[in-house]
Formats: structure tokens, C-alpha cells, sequence
């Protein structure tokens, strides 16, 4: 049971002895640094059910509480606020749970729990992640990796967008001016090699348009009738109606892509449990339209086309099939959840991680799935996120500008290593075992700067800034967890001791790390229930400066006693635990040195 429970339960029977009424809840804060107290109780909401002055009311309660609850060994009112002091002994009582518990804050999973699955990165396949792409895979993979730790079975998936007329641009360019080349003649990785030619393929597609408006056509006359466009709509026919030769080149030059990708999510640190394909789920859906209109869900017009009216909702009417019989993005969408379904039984609800440009889709996808009577339908969830800029501007794919993902984790490497140089902290380090912690470094300066922020926020990303020492980066982090592996090999004690709160008193410094210590279950629920690994890594950054001031002001390997050395060792152990863990959450790794 947690302070607050014990503290809750204890406030709510002062309140029915002393008043005789029925409290409902009790709200709690942390105290002010400069009243004494571990916890502060507002008396304020209670005015709605306890007339009288708050100051009194306060006293009357902190009295209780001393009295009745052994926890509480004092207190103080400051105004409507009751500051409570909590005895060394529950404090040290927790930790002795804590400190052989390598894995304390994770919850486990329960076998009748619905498992969620995840859905992120999901890339087209005519060109290279970039940094969009990124941010995408990182808030996808620790986002799932949180509902783990929160207790949850989890699956990642993503669905690749591997057809549509985007594909045979890059196809169409590759066959006119590709002279064969394929990733082991040029050396390039595959989906660089594609991207190359859906830019060359836009180039080529603006000198067309170029040539027809010399020649009196409109500019919107021009973009519609130039030669290679239409030669890029009658490939995709062609897919469609699967042409030998064009699936043949269709299946090579994704398969590029794919290579491409693997490496760079090996690189990133991400990985999947399933994959979906747009060019097996595009037909997915139109069933559920038949089912639909019988039940009343779907209405058709008069040209054929199949509608759902969500006026009473808020929203508007949503084509589901055009009059053609031929399915909309919304229908493979619908189609591919109830096949997620249908593949994990277990599944009780999905995390879609796509940008905030897609809001509106996700809302229209969701109420359809609840009209069509699905009961996970309650569950889903579209995990939004801000678009990423760079100091330098936006980004656009098809005129090759921009941020390539491999690139960015390159040069966050090299960064990494020309500031550690700077620094000078690598004597003694192999030329192996540079090239690796700039590695680590520099990816996990990228992962935290980008996690760090709330999902729905737009960042600017400035690769330099991110890269520092000091302040709330990744690698600010990561020397605090490496300075404490030093303190630890230093250390001759037997950790696995444990002490009798009786033989200890806490220093104040001691008290607030082991406070900090105490919220970390409950900030992965928080970040598992809003979705936000934002919550991991600033709490993480808030425990390191605990522990920072708590190097600053005690001495650990010089402590007065055995009792205090032990205890503050052990303390920077349970500490570089929850760095690692919940940076692992977060998909950063954490060097032993730096």
C-alpha cells in the first residue's frame, strides 16, 4: 500500500471521528521545499464537506494522525495546506523491498488481461526513412515497450505501404534511366537506390510539365497529361492486373526497400512482431461495407457509392466504397483492424502511431469500427504526434530534401565523438570501444531529445544541442548512471545486506532520493495510461539531479559508518537500476563508462 493509500484511509476516519461526515477522496501535493513535511494534504476540497477554518480543520487532523498512524511522527499547517512528516522507518522499510528487486516498477502481465497491439513506422516503399520516420519509431517502440512494463501483452506490428502509384514512380525511373543498376553495383542500400529514382522520376515529371505549358497547356492541363505520369498510372494498372514483368520488378525493387529498412531499424533499435502489407490488405474491408448496409451502418447514394453518415456524431458523411465497388483507404483500414483481430484473438485494443495530420481519419475509423458492434473498438487509440523540423526547414521527399534516418544516426555518432574527444574522458579506450559509446552516445542524445517532448508538440531538432553534457539530454544522463557503475566497482560491501531501520537515520539528501525512488511505479502507469513516454524521460532527468545532490552533499564511499556506507551505496545501485530500466523503456542503452 502506498503512502497516499495509508495517509487517504487514515484523513478519511479523522474526518468521521472529529466531524462525523463522509469525506470522499483526499487530495494530496508534494510539500514545499521550504516547510518541513514529506507530504502535504490540502484541506481546501474538504471545505465542501467540513465547515470551518481550514487551519483548524488541519490541526484537528494532524493531531489524528499522529496519534493513530505510526507512519507520521509530525506535522505543520501552513494556511489550508497540512504538511506531514513520515518517520525514517517507512522509508527504509520500502527500500529494503526495493534493493534486491532489479526490476522494481515493471509490473507483471495477467493472464485474463487483452493484449494491445502497437502500430508504428508503417513507410512507403519508394525512398529511405527519415526523420519523421524516427520520430515515429521511436515514440511506436517505447510506447509499447511501456504497456510491457505497466503489465500489459503487447504486440508490435506495422503495415508497409507497398503499392499504389508512389511505387511505380520509382519503378518507372528505375526501368528508363537505370541503366540495371541494382544496391551491389552502386553500393547503395536499397531503399536509398529506390528514393534516388522517385526523385529522378519528379524531376523528369517538372521538365514534362515544363514542355507541355511551352506549348500552350495549362499548368493543371500539364500535370495531368505529361507522358511520364501516365505511363506511371498504366504500370499500376498493370500491378493490378498482375502482369508478370511489372509484379516481377514490383517484388525486386521492394525487396531493396525492405533490405534498406531492416538495417536501419537494426541501427535505430527498433523491431516488429508482425508485419502487414498494403498490397495484401487493400481488398481487406469490403465484407464488413455488405454487413454494414444490411445493419444499417452504411447507406448507398444514388451513383452506387457506400456512405456513412456521422452527423449525429459531430462529423460528416464518409465514403466507404466508391460507386465503382472500389474500396477507400478507410475501408482497408476497417478490414485490417478486424483482421489484427482475427490473427490475435487475444488483442483488445491498438496503438496507431501516425502524425497529427491524420486526426480526423482516425476519429471516422474508430466510431465506424464501434457502429459495425466491434467491443475493442472502445480501446483504440491514435497515439498523435507533432511533425519534426530542423533549423534548416521543412522537409520534402520528392525533391530529395530530406533528413535521411541512417544519415541522422551517423552524424549524431560523429557528434558524440567530437565532443568526448573535447572533452578528453577516454583514456585508456580501445579504438573498438570509442567507435561504440560514440555510438550509444549519440543515439541516445537523438532517442531522449525526441522523447523528452510531449507527442503532440512539433519539435525542432537541432542534432548539436542535443548532444550535451549538461541539462536535460541523453548523455547528461547516461555519465550520471556511468559515474555510478565507478562508485560501485570502487565499493567493498555486500549489497545484498539488508538493514534494520532501527540502525539507521536518514539525511535529508537520503529521504528525497528515496522519495523519488517511491513515484516510479506510478510514472509508468501515468506514461502507459497517456501514451507518453515524455513522462519516463523527465522523471528519469528528475532522479538523476536527486542524485546529483545527493552526491554533492553526502559522502558514500567515505561515510561515518559501515550502516551509512552500505545504505548509500545501495542506494546508487537501486538508482542506475531505474536509469537503465526506464531508459530501456525508452530505447536508449546506457554505457558502464565515460
Amino acid at each position: 500500500m502506498s503512502l497516499q493509500d495509508i495517509l487517504s484511509k487514515h484523513v478519511i476516519a479523522a474526518v468521521k471521528a472529529i466531524y462525523n461526515q463522509e469525506l470522499p477522496t483526499v487530495e494530496f501535493q508534494a510539500t514545499r521545499k521550504e516547510f518541513a513535511g514529506d507530504v502535504t494534504v490540502v484541506i481546501f476540497p474538504m471545505l465542501r464537506t467540513v465547515k470551518g477554518n481550514p487551519v483548524q480543520i488541519g490541526e484537528s487532523i494532524g493531531q489524528y494522525l499522529v496519534e493513530h498512524v505510526e507512519e507520521v511522527i509530525g506535522f505543520n499547517v501552513i494556511k489550508g495546506f497540512l504538511n506531514v512528516e513520515i518517520s525514517d522507518s517507512f522509508y527504509l522499510d520500502f527500500f529494503n523491498k526495493v534493493v534486491p528487486n532489479g526490476t522494481f516498477g515493471f509490473a507483471k502481465p495477467k493472464p485474463a488481461d487483452k493484449a494491445i497491439m502497437v502500430e508504428y513506422s508503417s513507410p512507403n516503399t519508394n525512398k529511405p526513412l527519415h526523420l519523421g520516420h524516427v520520430r515515429n519509431n521511436l515514440l511506436g517502440y517505447s510506447v509499447a515497450e511501456i504497456l510491457k512494463a505497466s503489465g500489459k501483452k503487447v504486440y508490435k506490428t506495422q503495415i508497409v505501404n507497398d503499392r499504389g502509384i508512389h511505387i511505380c514512380k520509382s519503378m518507372l525511373a528505375w526501368e528508363r534511366f537505370g541503366e540495371k543498376e541494382t544496391p551491389e553495383s552502386s553500393g547503395l542500400k536499397g531503399d536509398k537506390l529506390v528514393g534516388n529514382y522517385y526523385v529522378k522520376f519528379d524531376q523528369e515529371y517538372k521538365k514534362e510539365i515544363q514542355n507541355l505549358i511551352t506549348e500552350g497547356q495549362t499548368e493543371e492541363e500539364a500535370k495531368k497529361h505529361a507522358p511520364i505520369l501516365k505511363e506511371a498510372q498504366q504500370m499500376l494498372l498493370k500491378w493490378e492486373a498482375g502482369d508478370d514483368d511489372t509484379v516481377a520488378l514490383w517484388k525486386k525493387m521492394n525487396q531493396w526497400v525492405y533490405d534498406g529498412f531492416d538495417t536501419t531499424y537494426k541501427n535505430l533499435g527498433v523491431d516488429f512482431d508482425k508485419l502487414y502489407y498494403e498490397s495484401q490488405t487493400y481488398l481487406l474491408g469490403k465484407e464488413f461495407v455488405s454487413e454494414g448496409l444490411k445493419t444499417g451502418v452504411f447507406f448507398k447514394k444514388e451513383d452506387g457509392s457506400v456512405w456513412c453518415d456521422l452527423t449525429d456524431e459531430g462529423l460528416d458523411e464518409k465514403i466507404v466504397l466508391r460507386s465503382d465497388g472500389t474500396a477507400v483507404y478507410m475501408t482497408q483500414d476497417i478490414g485490417t483492424a478486424i483482421q489484427r483481430v482475427k490473427d490475435y484473438p487475444d488483442v483488445g485494443g491498438m496503438v496507431y502511431t501516425v502524425g497529427n495530420e491524420q486526426e480526423y481519419h482516425f476519429q471516422v475509423l474508430f466510431l465506424i469500427i464501434k457502429k459495425l458492434g466491434f467491443e475493442w473498438a472502445k480501446n483504440l487509440y491514435h497515439l498523435s504526434y507533432g511533425m519534426v523540423d530542423l533549423p534548416s526547414g521543412k522537409m520534402k521527399s520528392r525533391e530529395g530534401t530530406v533528413v535521411d534516418a541512417d544519415d541522422l544516426i551517423e552524424e549524431m555518432a560523429s557528434t558524440a565523438g567530437d565532443i568526448s574527444q573535447e572533452l578528453g574522458k577516454l583514456d585508456g579506450y580501445t579504438e573498438e570501444e570509442k567507435q561504440e559509446l560514440y555510438r550509444v552516445i549519440g543515439l541516445g542524445a537523438l532517442k531522449y531529445y525526441i522523447l523528452k517532448v510531449d507527442p503532440k508538440k512539433r519539435i525542432l531538432f537541432d542534432p548539436k544541442e542535443s548532444i550535451d553534457f549538461q541539462g536535460n539530454t541523453g548523455p547528461f544522463i547516461q555519465y550520471t548512471y556511468a559515474r555510478i557503475q565507478s562508485i560501485l566497482r570502487k565499493a567493498d560491501v555486500d549489497v545484498t545486506v539488508v538493514l534494520n531501520p532501527k540502525d539507521v537515520s536518514l539525511h535529508e539528501k537520503e529521504k528525497e532520493l528515496i522519495k523519488q525512488i517511491q513515484l516510479f511505479v506510478e510514472v509508468i502507469q501515468n506514461a502507459a495510461d497517456n501514451h507518453s513516454p515524455a513522462l519516463i524521460a523527465n522523471y528519469t532527468y528528475d532522479l538523476v539531479k536527486e542524485f546529483n545532490s545527493f552526491y554533492q552533499n553526502v559522502s558514500i564511499l567515505g561515510a561515518d559508518t559501515e550502516n551509512e556506507k552500505l545504505l548509500r551505496i545501495q542506494l546508487s545501485q537501486v538508482v542506475a537500476n531505474i536509469i537503465k530500466n526506464a531508459f530501456g523503456l525508452l530505447g536508449i542503452q546506457v554505457p558502464e563508462r565515460m
